[in-house]
């Protein structure tokens, strides 16, 4: 899988549509690029909308900032001959409303789903991908949906499009308040987290403004359509929403190990 810089996204062209991936609302899909690699792509027109891109975006990044491992994250340009010649109507009008840069993830060529019955995450990993989701309100890491691969023996992350749930809020969302994340109890690493307060400390560290502004900067004008509000300014409402998430995070932590210790 080919390396690059954390704050930069390689562009690649769909070359050949594989085949639907029907899982969720979003019907992603298995498609090849003309850099010859596959990658699952997530469409700007599916039902869950650009938002949830820019999620997949930003969380994707923080986690391979924080060194967490994630699947190549590419924009993905697709073109409108796609949506002529798909014979299938749902896919073809997914096609045609998602023309142009998309989202896409590296394949992980057989990869299985993670099974917390049967392989077990180090304490210190678990809490890492703990904190990222309480930071960032990822509601989908449970035991019924993990978003969490297994490949090569390695824990991989994916599929972050629910994340940030709260930019679907309106206007105002991203104004400084108090948002707690009671979901957490349901996350299927947290008996594991039992370095939440170690992680916590290292993790701040490596998300300093100037890092936080640098990912919210690859999210492409385009997708930054919410009323008038022009694009520099939607990207200022992310940053703000991160740090102030970050700045009370030391109550969401320990909201996450309340919630531990009322497992164990």
């Amino acid at each position: 899988m080919p390396a690059t810089s954390p704050l930069e996204l390689r562009t690649v062209a769909v070359t050949r549509y594989v085949t639907p991936l029907r899982e969720g609302g979003s019907l992603p899909a298995l498609v090849e690029a003309d850099d010859n690699f596959l990658y699952v792509l997530k469409f700007r027109g599916a039902g869950q909308g650009v938002k949830a891109l820019i999620a997949e975006l930003i969380v994707g990044e923080i986690a391979r900032v924080l060194g967490l491992r994630v699947p190549e994250l590419v924009f993905c340009e697709l073109d409108e001959a796609f949506g002529r010649t798909e014979p299938d109507e749902e896919i073809q009008d997914l096609l045609r409303a998602s023309t142009g840069r998309n989202l896409a993830l590296h394949y992980l060529s057989g990869a299985v789903t993670f099974d917390a019955l049967v392989t077990t995450i180090a304490p210190r990993l678990a809490s890492q991908i703990v904190w990222l989701d309480c930071l960032t309100l990822n509601v989908d890491r449970t035991a019924r949906n993990t978003n969490l691969l297994m490949w090569h023996k390695e824990l991989w992350l994916i599929d972050h499009g629910a994340a940030l749930y709260a930019h679907h809020a309106g206007p105002d969302w991203a104004q400084p308040r108090p948002r707690p994340f009671p979901q957490v109890k349901d996350h299927v690493l947290l008996p594991q987290a039992s370095e939440l307060a170690e992680v916590d400390a290292e993790s701040r560290a490596k998300l300093p403004p100037d890092i936080l502004r640098a990912i919210v900067a690859l999210v492409p004008d385009e997708w930054l359509t919410n009323g008038d509000a022009p694009a520099a300014a939607q990207r200022a409402d992310y940053v703000r929403f991160l740090e102030t998430r970050l700045t009370a995070l030391t109550s969401f932590v320990q909201e996450a190990q309340d919630a531990r210790n009322a497992l164990i």
